[in-house]
């Protein structure tokens, strides 16, 4: 058991630290509105897992999987949600305020927004139905109380890798501040983030 869970582990972190659209718009998050904006969006699109986990344990995973009808439509109402996230940054002003002097989203925002991406993204659903299987200790016998600990172990490791990156990019928030155009820039690359993240989901 332990020699999986830790061979589980590695390979978890070094999926966390691969560059995804996960860990990005962590870090974008970060840059705009600080550290603790980060660590609720982290927060948030971690927690998604939870539910992941579940239909995994419980056997729906393999069957929306074996449905490309379902996986489909999941991945058109993902998409549009963040076309629409997208759309929401592009009407809001360009000088965004990394003072805290301007309006932002409370942490509770941040954190559901986190959830939905979470949720939406069928890639994860579909990344959990192939990588957990690998390591479950005793195939042969139950395996949800397996895939719970394997799904919380993820979690874990992921939120010490995308917080310690939202820690990181907090830190020179104040650095940025310096520059005149800082503003417009996150915008864009706010703006880029969902669309990618759009795309990403949408290409087989």
């Amino acid at each position: 058991m332990w020699e999986q869970l830790l061979s589980f582990s590695f390979f978890t972190m070094l999926l966390a630290l691969s560059p995804g659209p996960d860990n990005i718009y962590v870090l974008t998050q970060s840059l705009v509105n600080g550290s603790k904006s980060g660590l609720a969006t982290t927060a948030g699109l971690i927690s998604g897992c939870i539910v992941h986990t579940t239909l995994l344990a419980f056997g729906v995973s393999a069957l929306i999987a074996a449905s490309e009808m379902a996986i489909m439509v999941i991945k058109v109402i993902g998409a549009i949600y963040l076309i629409y996230l997208a759309f929401k940054v592009f009407k809001s002003s360009g000088n965004i305020d990394l003072s805290g002097n301007a309006p932002r989203k409370s942490y509770l925002e941040l954190y559901k927004t986190g959830v939905i991406m979470n949720l939406i993204n069928p890639k994860v659903l579909l990344f959990f139905l192939a990588f957990f299987p690998s390591f479950l200790w005793n195939p042969e016998g139950s395996t949800v109380g397996q895939f719970y600990i394997l799904g919380i172990t993820f979690m874990a490791v992921s939120f010490l890798i995308f917080g310690g990156l939202a820690l990181l990019a907090g830190s020179i928030s104040s650095y940025m501040l310096q520059h005149r155009n800082t503003g417009q820039i996150l915008k864009w690359l706010q703006i880029l983030v969902f669309l990618g993240i759009a795309a990403y989901i949408l290409i087989p």
